[in-house]
């Protein structure tokens, strides 16, 4: 036999046994399930935390509108600026509002010499009351006098007749007096209320001018100003809004406005502690409190209440959340997008796993592996009864290494970290549990015969 027959009948052979070898290790692997696994321990501190975006607001805010009719004369502040409770902010042309101020109180002093007039012809009036009421009273007496001279015959009647005269001259000049009082006491109270009246309307224009002269009603920062020099605004009429100035917020009480989902609002509390970021200062963590939950659910699309909605939705809602910053840096400005991480819950040395592993097995799959289970072995997690509803028929549990199998335990979860979720129940330090693939996990029976592998995956290099 030549040399390269014999090279032949033994790459020949090697190829056989290596087709073998192979098959031999397929038909051993076969629904063999590679998996990562990680031991159950206790961790120093869980929390649990609620997630969520919005924007920096102010707790107090106002938006200055028109008061008047006019143009815009100047304007006294920018976007920006401090401001201080009581400053003037903008100007609005007062031409009119300054006139009327002046002629009313020409008209003031015209009612108040009217009063003084109308005062001393009341007075004078008075006094020549009283004159005729003592010229009166004199006349009295001489006709009293004068009627008993002449019953007993020491007068004559033309004496008699002069006394009576004298008197009822008397009575008619007092009269006279009196109806002259009350005239001129009725000309003095309507120059009086005039007077009133004039004032008035002096408060009414004075009013108007003042409101050509914007002033701050807090202290704050302008942060928007829309308008400018000479433009004319209006104010607001019926169901129109006014022209719109600017807006004021006070920054020294200042309060992050985030959107929570609805799935997660049951968990969040007034007093819980939130960590804020904010886009504009990165590298930076604010401290703060929930001060505030809305009650009524906002739609995520439009931003409306559902309340004002007349038609039944669907769609993901959303809950109006507010977090009060404890120390609020100086150069922040309303409507910078925040980041609030709420602190929902928090436990100290708890048994914790990575939220992945858990997973969800149906009574069905439970049952089919508890068949394949000799007679004298024992279910690692004893079959529930079914109670007929499938989503209450899904168990919850891990997967726990039992040599080269994965048993299917089911287990109690409390509160949820980040990548991490409490076990209640169900699991003891020390166990060790499949915690992947993604797809292992998913696909994973109960009892599946395991591969673990916990090398690092192999980094893919890029292509030049």
């Amino acid at each position: 036999m030549k040399t390269w027959q014999k090279v032949g009948i033994g790459v020949g052979a090697a190829a056989a046994i290596g087709v073998v070898v192979w098959v031999s290790v397929s038909q051993a692997n076969k629904g063999v399930v590679t998996v990562q696994t990680a031991k159950v321990a206790k961790v120093d501190t869980l929390v649990s935390q609620v997630t969520a975006s919005g924007e920096v607001k102010p707790t107090t805010y106002t938006n200055i509108t028109a008061q008047g009719f006019g143009r815009i004369t100047d304007i006294l502040v920018k976007e920006g600026d401090h401001i201080k409770k009581g400053d003037r902010l903008l100007l609005q042309e007062n031409v009119q509002a300054n006139a009327d101020v002046q002629a009313q109180a020409a008209m003031i002093n015209s009612n108040e010499s009217g009063v003084q007039a109308a005062s001393a012809s009341y007075k004078a009036a008075q006094a020549d009351l009283i004159q005729q009421e003592a010229n009166l009273e004199k006349a009295k007496l001489d006709y009293d006098r004068g009627q008993g001279l002449y019953k007993d015959g020491l007068i004559p009647k033309q004496d008699f007749d002069q006394r009576k005269t004298a008197y009822d001259d008397a009575v008619a000049a007092a009269d006279s007096s009196r109806a002259r009082v009350q005239a001129q006491k009725a000309q003095l109270d309507q120059v009086r209320s005039q007077l009133d009246q004039s004032k008035a309307v002096l408060v009414r224009t004075k009013d108007v001018l003042q409101k050509t002269t914007y002033v701050s009603p807090i202290n704050g920062i302008v942060s928007y100003l829309p308008v400018r020099l000479g433009e004319y605004v209006v104010p607001g009429i019926q169901n129109a809004n006014g022209s719109f100035l600017m807006t004021l917020s006070d920054m020294s009480t200042v309060t992050s406005e985030v959107k929570v989902d609805e799935t997660d609002i049951v968990n969040v509390r007034i007093g819980q502690d939130a960590d804020v970021t904010i886009d504009a200062i990165p590298g930076k963590t604010f401290k703060g409190k929930v001060t505030e939950i809305g009650s009524q659910a906002v739609l995520r699309s439009s931003g409306l209440a559902t309340t004002q909605t007349t038609t039944s939705n669907q769609e993901a809602k959303d809950f109006k959340v507010v977090v009060t910053l404890d120390s609020p840096p100086d150069n922040l400005r309303p409507g910078l997008s925040t980041t609030a991480k709420i602190k929902t819950a928090e436990k100290k040395s708890v048994i914790a796993i990575p939220i992945q592993a858990l997973a969800v097995r149906s009574k069905k799959d439970l049952d089919e592996a508890a068949k394949k289970k000799e007679g004298n072995v024992t279910l690692a997690a004893p079959a529930p009864v079914s109670t007929g509803d499938p989503k209450k028929d899904e168990i919850q549990g891990v997967f726990v290494i039992n040599g080269k199998k994965a048993n299917f335990r089911p287990v109690e979860t409390g509160i949820s970290g980040v990548t991490d979720i409490e076990i209640s129940k169900g699991l003891q330090p020390g166990d060790e549990i499949v915690v992947g693939s993604y797809k292992a996990l998913r696909t994973l029976k109960p009892d599946a015969p395991i591969k673990v592998d916990n090398s690092a995956p192999k980094k893919v290099e890029e292509k030049e």
